[in-house]
C-alpha cells in the first residue's frame, strides 16, 4: 500500500505497535466464531433428520455443495466490503459494521429453526465481508512503508488467527458433540460477541488506522494519492497482485478439503478410538484443530525461518514462500493417499490417525509460508486508494479457491444408489442388534435404552457383499452370507441405477469369489419419522449405499491429483519468479525494522510521480 502511517507516537509492545493486538485479539475471536461453526456446519447438515441431535439430512455430496457455496460467499463478499470501505466507511467502520452483522448471524444460528440457520449463514457472509479485508488492512496500516517488521506483524496478526481457531475446533466441536449442534453454534456467537467488544475498547489505539480517505483523519499525502490516477508503477503492481491471487485460488482450493473432504473422511475412514473412560472416540470435527495447533507451535519459527534467510542473502520474495508454501501444502496429500491404502487394504478398514495428523502438519507449514505473506504482500503493492479493495479481491479469490474446494471435495463422493424397504420390520431384525441409544423420552429429556434402532425409528446399516452372479446383482451379509436382496428394491430410477451398478460390478470381476462390498444404510423418512403414533412400526425406511471399493478408488485418486496439480504449480511459479518480480519495481529490496518517525525511502523513488 503506497503509503505510510501518520507519524504520531505509537505505543509498542513486544516490539510491535500496541494497536496490532487489538486487532490481534478482535480477530483471534472472530476466527473462533468462523471455524468453530465451520468445523461443525457439514457434519450438522450431513446428519440425519432423525438423529437423537437432528441435522438437516442431506447426503454428504449435497453438504459439501452448500459447503463449498457458503464458504466461496463469505470471501467473495470482501469485495462489497472493500469497496464501502474505500468508498464511504473507511475500515475501521466497516470493521464495526461487519462484526455486529456477525454478532446478529451467530446468535441467529443457535435458533434451531430451518429458517434461523440459513438466515445465520446470510448474515455471517455480510458481516465477514465487511470484517475481513479491513482488519486485515489496518494492519498493514500500523507500519511504515519498508518496515521489516510489516511480515512478522502479519505472523502474529495470524497466529492470534489460529489461537481462535484451536480454541473453537476443540469447544465447540465437545460442544456439539455433547450437548447439540445449536449449543455449538451459540458458543461460536459468544465469541463473536468478545470480539466485538474488544475492537470497540482498543479505539484509542487505532487512531489514525483504517480512515476514510475521503475524511478528515488522513494525511495529505494519502488524500492526494487517493484522488490522482494510477501511475505505470502502480499498475504494474496491481498486476502482480492479480497474477498472485491465482496463487491463492489454487492454494486454498486444495487446503479448504480440510473442512469438507477431510472432515468427512476423517468421520468415516479414520481410527479415532481412544478408549478413555470419559471419551471412547474422539470428534472428528475436533481434528480441526491441528491446523491451527501447528499454526500457534510453528508460527513465529516460520517466521523467524524467513527472516533468517532473507538476512543470508537468499531468495525470499513474497511470490517465492507462496510458491514454496504451495509445494509444500501439495505434499501433505501425500499422507492422505498413504491413509486411503491404509483403510482399503481390508474391508471396511479405517486408517490410523497419525497420516491425518502428519497431512495437517504439512499443510499448515504451507499455510505459514503462503497466506500470512500473502496478506502481507498486498499491503506493500496496493496503491492507497484501492487498499481494501485489492485486499477484497484477495479474500474473494479465496473464496473462489473455497468453491473449488467444494467443487473437489464433491466430486470425491460417488452418488449414492437409492433404493427403498419393502419387508416388514420382522424380517429386518435377524440382520441387526440391540444397540445403546440417546433418545428424548416424553418429557423431552435425554434418556439411554438399550434396544434395536428400528424400534426408535432410528438409522441403522448392514454391511453386505455385492456381485454379479448371471447377470444378477446379489447382496449378501458380509458375516453369514445370506441374502439381503429380499430386503429392499432400487428406487423408481432402477433401470438406470442397476445398469450403472452392473456395468461397474462387471469391470472390476466383482463375484462371488472376489465381492464388493456396500454398507447398506436404511433411514426413516423425515417427514414420516415426525408422526409419533407410528414409531416403530418400521414403515418408510429408505436404502442407500455406494460401493466400498469404487468410493475408496475415487478418494486416492483425488488425494493424488491434488498433490500433483499444487506441487506443479508452485513448480510453475519458482520458473517465472524472475518476471513476476520486476512487475513489483522494488517493494520488497530495501526493507528494514522501522522504529516510529524514522526517516525512510520508497522501493521506487517515482511512485508517487504521475504518468
Amino acid at each position: 500500500m503506497q503509503t505510510s502511517v501518520s507519524q504520531m507516537s505509537r505505543k509498542e509492545l513486544f516490539g510491535h505497535p500496541v494497536g496490532l493486538f487489538i486487532l490481534f485479539f478482535t480477530e483471534m475471536w472472530e476466527r473462533f466464531s468462523y471455524y468453530g461453526m465451520r468445523g461443525i456446519l457439514v457434519l450438522y447438515v450431513a446428519t440425519s433428520a432423525t438423529a437423537i441431535d437432528p441435522g438437516l439430512g442431506w447426503s454428504n455430496k449435497d453438504a459439501l455443495w452448500l459447503y463449498g457455496w457458503y464458504t466461496m460467499l463469505v470471501y467473495v463478499a470482501s469485495i462489497p466490503g472493500g469497496w464501502v470501505a474505500d468508498k464511504f466507511l473507511g475500515q475501521k467502520k466497516t470493521v464495526m459494521l461487519g462484526g455486529l452483522l456477525l454478532c446478529l448471524g451467530h446468535i441467529t444460528l443457535a435458533i434451531p429453526q430451518d429458517w434461523a440457520f440459513f438466515t445465520g449463514l446470510i448474515l455471517i457472509i455480510l458481516g465477514v465481508g465487511g470484517l475481513k479485508p479491513n482488519i486485515s488492512t489496518m494492519v498493514g496500516g500500523l507500519y511504515q512503508e519498508g518496515d521489516l517488521r510489516r511480515d512478522s506483524g502479519f505472523t502474529i496478526f495470524y497466529i492470534g488467527i489460529n489461537i481462535g481457531a484451536f480454541l473453537s475446533s476443540i469447544s465447540v466441536g465437545l460442544v456439539a458433540y455433547y450437548y447439540g449442534w445449536h449449543y455449538g453454534f451459540g458458543l461460536a456467537g459468544i465469541g463473536m460477541l468478545i470480539g466485538q467488544a474488544v475492537f470497540v475498547w482498543g479505539q484509542k489505539y487505532l487512531k489514525g488506522v483504517g480512515e476514510f480517505s475521503g475524511g478528515k483523519n488522513v494525511s495529505e499525502e494519502e488524500r492526494l494519492a487517493a484522488k490522482r490516477p494510477l501511475n505505470k508503477v502502480e499498475k504494474d503492481r496491481v498486476l502482480v497482485l492479480l497474477i498472485s491471487f491465482l496463487i491463492v485460488i489454487v492454494f486454498w482450493g486444495a487446503f479448504e478439503q480440510a473442512g469438507g473432504l477431510m472432515n468427512l473422511y476423517t468421520d468415516a475412514k479414520v481410527d479415532r478410538y481412544i478408549g478413555l473412560s470419559g471419551l471412547q472416540e474422539i470428534p472428528a470435527a475436533v481434528f480441526q484443530s491441528l491446523n491451527a495447533g501447528y499454526i500457534i507451535i510453528f508460527g513465529t519459527i516460520v517466521g523467524s525461518f524467513w527472516i533468517w534467510w532473507k538476512k543470508s542473502g537468499k531468495e525470499s520474495s513474497s511470490l517465492f514462500k507462496m510458491a514454496i508454501g504451495t509445494i509444500i501444502m501439495g505434499l501433505g496429500y501425500v499422507f492422505m493417499m498413504f491413509a486411503s491404502k491404509e483403510a482399503s487394504a481390508e474391508v471396511f478398514g479405517k486408517a490410523a490417525m497419525i497420516w491425518i495428523f502428519l497431512a495437517y502438519l504439512f499443510h499448515t507449514l504451507g499455510e505459514l509460508c503462503t497466506s500470512p505473506v500473502s496478506l502481507s504482500f498486498i499491503t506493500k503493492l496496493a496503491p492507497v486508494k484501492y487498499a481494501s479493495i485489492m485486499m477484497g479481491v484477495y479474500f474473494a479469490a479465496t473464496g473462489f479457491g473455497n468453491m473449488l474446494a467444494g467443487t473437489i471435495g464433491e466430486s470425491s463422493q460417488l452418488h449414492p444408489y437409492q433404493g427403498e424397504m419393502i419387508v416388514n420390520k420382522e424380517d429386518v431384525l435377524p440382520f441387526i442388534s440391540k444397540d445403546t441409544m440417546e433418545i428424548k423420552n416424553l418429557d423431552k429429556k435425554i434418556v439411554k435404552i438399550y434396544d434395536y434402532p428400528i424400534n426408535e425409528d432410528k438409522n441403522f446399516s448392514i454391511k453386505s457383499q455385492v456381485y454379479l452372479d448371471n447377470d444378477a446383482v446379489l447382496f449378501k451379509e458380509i458375516n453369514s452370507g445370506e441374502s439381503l436382496n429380499y430386503l429392499f428394491k432400487l428406487s423408481n430410477s432402477e433401470d438406470a441405477d442397476l445398469t450403472k451398478l452392473k456395468e461397474t460390478l462387471s469391470e472390476n470381476n466383482a463375484i462371488a469369489r472376489n465381492p464388493y462390498h456396500a454398507k447398506l444404510v436404511f433411514e426413516k423418512d423425515k417427514d414420516a419419522a415426525q408422526n409419533l403414533e407410528n414409531k416403530g412400526d418400521g414403515n418408510n425406511y429408505n436404502v442407500s449405499f455406494v460401493l466400498e471399493e469404487e468410493q475408496s478408488e475415487q478418494e486416492f485418486s483425488t488425494f493424488m491429483w491434488l498433490t500433483i496439480f499444487t506441487v506443479s504449480f508452485g513448480l510453475l511459479l519458482i520458473l517465472f519468479l524472475k518476471k513476476l518480480k520486476k512487475l513489483t519495481h522494488g517493494a520488497e529490496d530495501h526493507e528494514h525494522i522501522i522504529k516510529d518517525n524514522e526517516p525512510y525511502e520508497l522501493g521506487d523513488p517515482d511512485i508517487n510521480k504521475s504518468n
